[in-house]
C-alpha cells in the first residue's frame, strides 16, 4: 500500500514537471514568429519549425524566401541608418569648420580693433600711447624752454613780450585742439570696440 502511494506521488510529480516544461517550450515557441520580432527570433522559428532528419533540417522554402527578405529589409535599414548618420556627422564637420573660420575672423578683428585702440595715429602713423605721450611733453617742454628764451631775451620790450605771449596763446590753443581731438579719436575707438563686443556676446 505505501509502495503504492509512492508511485503514485511520483509519477504525479513527473508528470506535473513534463506539464511544466511542455508549456514553457509552448510559450517559447507562441513568441517566435516569422513575420515579426527580430531576425534571430525569426531564425529561431524557422530552426525549431523546420522537420529533422539526421543530422538535417528540412525548411520550407517560403520560410526561406520570408526570412530572406526580412533579412534583406533589416540590411537595408541598418544601411539607411549609417548613411543618414554620415551626412549628419558630415553635417556637423562643415559647421564646425565655418565656426572655427568665424572665429578666427572675430579674433583677427578684435586684436585689429586692440591695437587701434592702444595706438594714436600721429601724422599717419601709429604711435603708442606711452611713445605719443612722451612726444607731447617734450614738444610743451621745448614750447616751454622756447617760451623762457623769448621772455629773458626780450624783457626790455613791451612789443616782444606781448608778441610772445600771444604765439604762447596759440600754442596752447593748438595743443588743446590737438588733445581734443586726440580724446575724441580715443572716445570712438573705445565706443567701437564695445560695439564689437557687443555682437560678439549677442
Amino acid at each position: 500500500m505505501k509502495f503504492l502511494t509512492k508511485v503514485i506521488v511520483i509519477l504525479l510529480v513527473t508528470f506535473s514537471f513534463q506539464t511544466v516544461i511542455a508549456q514553457t517550450d509552448n510559450d517559447d515557441e507562441e513568441k517566435l514568429s516569422l513575420n515579426s520580432g527580430t531576425i534571430d527570433n525569426q531564425f529561431e522559428f524557422v530552426i525549431r519549425r523546420s522537420n529533422s532528419w539526421q543530422d538535417y533540417k528540412t525548411v520550407k522554402k517560403t520560410w526561406l524566401y520570408a526570412l530572406k527578405a526580412h533579412t534583406l529589409d533589416s540590411l537595408k535599414a541598418v544601411h539607411k541608418d549609417l548613411v543618414d548618420t554620415q551626412a549628419i556627422v558630415k553635417k556637423q564637420a562643415g559647421e564646425i569648420e565655418s565656426l572655427k573660420s568665424s572665429l578666427s575672423n572675430t579674433e583677427s578683428t578684435l586684436n585689429a580693433t586692440n591695437d587701434e585702440k592702444d595706438n594714436i595715429s600721429l601724422f599717419g602713423i601709429q604711435t603708442n600711447k606711452a611713445s605719443y605721450k612722451i612726444l607731447m611733453w617734450s614738444i610743451i617742454g621745448g614750447l616751454l624752454v622756447l617760451l623762457l628764451f623769448f621772455i629773458y631775451k626780450f624783457k626790455g620790450s613791451n612789443s616782444a613780450t606781448r608778441e610772445a605771449k600771444h604765439k604762447l596763446e596759440e600754442v596752447e590753443s593748438e595743443f588743446e585742439e590737438h588733445r581734443r581731438n586726440a580724446l575724441e579719436r580715443e572716445q570712438k575707438v573705445r565706443r567701437q570696440l564695445q560695439d564689437e563686443l557687443n555682437k560678439q556676446k549677442s
